[in-house]
C-alpha cells in the first residue's frame, strides 16, 4: 500500500510547495499491463459419448495448476461421471483421473510444449429418452506466476505485504523477461531457416539458369547439323 506524502501548504515567503511528479501516461499504462489480473476459468457443455480437448502452449520448467468440476444436468438420475486426461505433444500422461468430478492437478513441464487437457464424458442413455444427457464442465488452469499460492509463500518467509508484491512483481519481470528471450530465440531461429531457404533458392536458380543454358545451346548445335544433314544450310 503507498502512503500519502504530505507537504506543507505554503513555504516561507508565500512560495507554493512543489507538486509531486506524476508518471507519464505510457508508463503508467505500462504498469498497468504488468500487474497480474484475474484468471478467468473455462466453462463448456460436454455432450454425452462426447469427447473434448483443451490446448495450449507452456513454457519449460514452468509449473502448472489447476481445478476442474463437472456437474450433471439437472434432473439426472445418476451424478456427473466424465473422465480426464492430460497429456503432452509425444503422448505422455501428466495427469489421468476416472469418474473425474471435482479435484485438482499440478505438474511441472519439462521442455516447451502444446499441452492437452481432455474430458469424456460417461454417462448412461437416459431411460425412455434414448439420448444421453449435456454435462457442464469448469477448468481452471494456471501456469507461471499465476500458478504461485502467494499467500502460503508469506507465510513460510514472514513477508509483510509490500514485499509480497514486491515478490510477485519480480516473478511477473521475470517471467516476461524469460518471454522476449524465448521470442528473441524463435526469431533468431526464423532468421536463420529464412537465410538458409534463401541460399538453397539461390543455388537452385543458378543451377537451373546453367542446365537452361547448356540445353538452349545443345539445340541449336543439333540444329544446326539436322539441317546441314538435310542440306538446308551450308
Amino acid at each position: 500500500m503507498l502512503l500519502p506524502l504530505l507537504l506543507p501548504l505554503s513555504l516561507p515567503g508565500g512560495r507554493s510547495p512543489p507538486r509531486p511528479a506524476s508518471l507519464p501516461p505510457l508508463l503508467a499504462l505500462l504498469l498497468l499491463a504488468l500487474l497480474p489480473g484475474p484468471v478467468r476459468p473455462i466453462s463448456f457443455q460436454l455432450p454425452g459419448k462426447a469427447r473434448k480437448c483443451l490446448r495450449e502452449e507452456i513454457h519449460r520448467d514452468m509449473l502448472v495448476t489447476g481445478e476442474y468440476e463437472v456437474v450433471a444436468p439437472p434432473g439426472s438420475s445418476s451424478g456427473p461421471s466424465a473422465n480426464l486426461k492430460i497429456t503432452d505433444s509425444a503422448g505422455h500422461i501428466l495427469y489421468v483421473k476416472e469418474d473425474a468430478t471435482k479435484g485438482k492437478f499440478a505438474f511441472t513441464t519439462e521442455d516447451y510444449d502444446m499441452f492437452e487437457a481432455c474430458f469424456e464424458s460417461k454417462l448412461p442413455v437416459v431411460p425412455g429418452t434414448g439420448r444421453m444427457p449435456d454435462q457442464f464442465v469448469t477448468l481452471n488452469m494456471k501456469h507461471g506466476v499465476e500458478a504461485k499460492n502467494y499467500e502460503e509463500i508469506a507465510k513460510v518467509e514472514k513477508l509483510k505485504p509490500l514485499e509480497l508484491e514486491l515478490r510477485r512483481l519480480e516473478d511477473l519481470s521475470e517471467s516476461i523477461v524469460n518471454d522476449f528471450a524465448y521470442m528473441k530465440k524463435r526469431e533468431e531461429e526464423m532468421r536463420d531457416t529464412n537465410e538458409s531457404t534463401n541460399i538453397r533458392v539461390l543455388y537452385f536458380s543458378i543451377f537451373s539458369m546453367f542446365c537452361l543454358i547448356g540445353l538452349a545451346t545443345w539445340q541449336v548445335f543439333y540444329l544446326r547439323r539436322f539441317f546441314k544433314a538435310k542440306k538446308l544450310i551450308e
